[in-house]
């Protein structure tokens, strides 16, 4: 599509739009929070509203980050598993389904099953590994590979008949009743006894046993959903000319970028949670550009804080995001070369509702080459709603940002 000079960077605070509550006087979580790298993005730039999630599909991450880098689900996706099946390295045969398996806390009554906490208690990443080892150790079969990932995400291929079989996510349903989504599984015989067999190692397991008597919640089931086919899909250097580079915590996003043809940056610990390392993704973010045109930085905490209900660490997660990631970004490109950096979220993940909900989402994108002062405006859901600017699919979006002009002249 075209050859650049300009650099372009589009840090993406996953979850981050919310709704107005009571307890911030009317306000979100982004309005209340102090954010003033955001906000210089905004008022030195323009805003605008995305739709990331086309119609008809659910507000996953998934869809959302393959818009924001240009794709349109409705030709590309084929379910979420695929693309964290890629990220670990995961190739699908064309009889292989990739489910994503959760490490989960639920409670079982009589015939009702309780979805407590659809990560495990937010297990790191070392317990989990031992919890999956431990289910690999006990059970083995042809149908089925499990492989483990970060934190409660990890991956499972099935090699047998899911034809029908439509799951859903578990942080959707926190604190609810999942038995009828529970008894799905009980159609499709090989997975019914995986689930029940792993859920009885992960019960008895001393791990589990010692995190009870610390007071953390047990990882004591296991939950598979967003099946689903390896999809094809073009790189962005074909599809657009350019190179890129990604970084996050999460499979799911690693996996897009290896479809994308990105190079997907390591970064030892970055976590997808409050404690993630902000400083090694930044620096990454910044080493990466020197190679690529462009990069886009993921940070997942804003996301899982809505979906746990927590408006104080939201508003932490949101303001971590600015201070450490937006701001530094900035300082980091000041003596650079020319740029473009887009602000954004994927999603909107309200506190109220625990869940993504279909909303078109609100940018700020700066220019380096343009840096006066434009208004007046804070970076939040109202101002993007009230800039009369909408684009209504990433593709539209992705090439209005890569657009090499110098809005100045």
């Amino acid at each position: 599509m075209m050859a650049s000079k300009v650099k372009f960077i589009i840090l993406v605070g996953d979850g981050m739009g919310d709704l107005p509550l009571d307890e911030l006087h009317g306000m979100t979580p982004l309005e209340y929070a102090h954010t003033p790298a955001m906000d210089f993005v905004a008022g030195h730039g323009m805003l605008g509203l995305l739709q990331t999630v086309p119609p008809g599909f659910h507000p996953g991450s998934d869809v959302a980050n393959l818009s924001l880098l240009g794709y349109r689900p409705e030709e590309v996706y084929t379910g979420r598993s695929p693309l964290e099946a890629a990220s670990l390295g995961v190739d699908l045969a064309a009889n292989e389904i990739a489910f994503r398996c959760n490490l989960v806390n639920m409670t079982r009554k009589d015939d009702m099953v309780t979805m407590v906490d659809y990560s495990g208690g937010h297990i790191d990443t070392a317990e989990a590994r031992q919890l999956i080892e431990a289910i690999n150790r006990e059970i083995s079969s042809d149908l089925f590979t499990l492989y483990p990932g970060v934190s409660y995400r990890h991956l499972f291929v099935y090699r047998g008949d899911a034809a029908g079989l439509v799951t859903v996510p578990p942080h959707d349903y926190t604190g609810r009743d999942v038995t009828r989504y529970w008894q799905r599984y009980e159609q499709y015989p090989p997975l019914r006894q995986f689930i029940s067999k792993a859920c009885e190692i992960l019960q008895n397991h001393p791990l589990n046993r010692k995190r009870e008597q610390q007071g953390k919640l047990a990882a004591n089931g296991v939950w598979l959903w967003g099946e689903g086919k390896a999809p094809t899909m073009k790189t962005l250097k074909q599809n657009f000319g350019v190179s890129g580079a990604l970084i996050s915590a999460v499979d799911l996003l690693k996996g897009i970028g290896v479809y994308a043809g990105m190079e997907v940056v390591h970064v030892p610990g970055a976590t997808g949670y409050l404690d993630t390392d902000y400083q090694g993704k930044v620096a990454a973010a910044l080493s990466a550009l020197a190679r690529h045109d462009l990069v886009l930085v993921h940070v997942e905490a804003p996301d899982e804080t809505g979906h746990q209900g927590l408006l104080k660490e939201k508003i932490q997660a949101i303001e971590d995001f600015d201070r450490r990631v937006v701001q530094k970004i900035l300082d980091g490109m000041e003596h650079g070369r020319d740029f473009r950096l887009v602000v954004c979220m994927d999603h909107f993940t309200p506190i109220s509702m625990k869940t993504h909900i279909a909303v078109p989402v609100p940018f700020a994108l700066f220019d380096s080459r343009s840096p006066g002062r434009k208004n007046t405006l804070t970076y939040s859901e109202k101002n993007g709603a009230d800039s009369g600017l909408l684009f209504a699919n990433g593709e539209d979006f992705f090439k209005f940002l890569l657009t090499n002009h110098n809005p100045s002249k």
